[in-house]
């Protein structure tokens, strides 16, 4: 009678497991039942396959016109000007050489403007990181109250501004004419930067690490340097990068505040190397068209100098600069 008992339970207890599993096994079902299961192969329809390649088309042929331009550049820098002036060189370099690089190299200005150059935008990089990210930070904190009025302020600044002449009689006024400060100090800060920063602090640092530090005792400067910091490298790598590229690019202050040769930045420099270079016709034995032919193969030399040093920088920075480039993008 036991037995019978025992095995009427174990029956009944197996057709409650087999009523359990069944649903189970209708969720999960096999592999070919869940249509977003990522290890299914989805068959293709005619329009698919026409549409797939027609963006692959479109992809193609915006990196061709991407990147043609550059190659073209490169291999020109390196050609016989002849075939450069004459439409020969279209792929492939004609007459490798590199009178061009040899030209621009030779002249000693050259070395005294990426002297210059190199203080200047490291040097200002440095400056705009310490005046940019602390004020991003304290304006991306809630209970500081006048912290609207002043990013108002600051906004305004963006798109209004007192003019070239006011802005040369101020550097004049200020001593800063000649000097190497009138390339860090006038955009020391820089308020699109800021703002970036600012959603960065805002988005992607937790309110809960400062109730904890409040915890631990730390302050506001600690919980800065201690948490906020080592959290904020891809931000500061991204925001170094852009004023990095600015302080390099820089043409234009050097064009107006500096008159002593020996303060001129990298890109003032080539502009007279390239200017002299097609204006003086006939001169060193040549006559006006190897002249011009080779001011344009300097031409495209003076492209190379003047962005190498950014493209060995950018690989190095690369990780950061897509994950900061799509800060504040994405709000969960």
């Amino acid at each position: 009678m036991t037995h019978q008992t025992n095995q009427a339970h174990q029956e009944t207890t197996s057709m409650e497991t087999a009523k359990k599993a069944e649903p189970a096994r209708k969720i999960s079902g096999s592999a070919e039942d869940i249509p977003w299961n990522k290890h299914v192969r989805q068959h293709k329809t005619v329009s698919d396959w026409i549409v797939d390649s027609i963006i692959v088309i479109i992809m193609v042929a915006i990196v061709l016109a991407v990147l043609y331009p550059l190659w073209f550049i490169v291999i020109a820098s390196v050609s016989d000007p002849k075939y450069v002036a004459t439409g020969q060189v279209t792929l492939w370099p004609r007459g490798f050489g590199f009178s061009g690089f040899a030209q621009i190299l030779k002249d000693s200005r050259i070395w005294i403007g990426y002297r210059n150059t190199i203080i200047y935008s490291v040097l200002g990089t440095a400056v705009n990181l310490i005046v940019t990210i602390p004020a991003a930070f304290a304006l991306s904190r809630r209970e500081f109250k006048p912290r609207r009025v002043i990013l108002f302020l600051f906004t305004f600044t963006m798109f209004f501004s007192g003019g070239l002449i006011p802005s040369y009689l101020l550097m004049k006024q200020l001593g800063l004419l000649n000097s190497i400060w009138v390339f860090i100090l006038p955009g020391a800060f820089g308020v699109y930067n800021m703002i970036i920063a600012r959603s960065f602090f805002e988005t992607s640092i937790p309110e809960e690490l400062h109730d904890a530090s409040q915890v631990d005792g730390l302050s506001y400067f600690g919980y800065f340097f201690k948490i906020v910091l080592p959290l904020s490298s891809a931000i500061i790598a991204v925001i170094g990068l852009y004023c990095f590229v600015g302080h390099w690019n820089d043409y234009f202050t050097g064009l107006i505040y500096i008159r002593n040769q020996d303060q001129e930045p990298l890109q003032n420099v080539l502009q007279m190397i390239l200017l002299a270079n097609q204006t003086d016709h006939g001169t060193v034995g040549m006559s006006a068209a190897q002249s011009q032919n080779l001011g344009d193969q300097i031409k495209f030399g003076i492209i190379i100098v003047s962005t190498l040093p950014l493209l060995v920088i950018y690989p190095f920075l690369q990780k950061y600069f897509n994950k900061g480039v799509m800060i504040g993008a994405v709000k969960g």
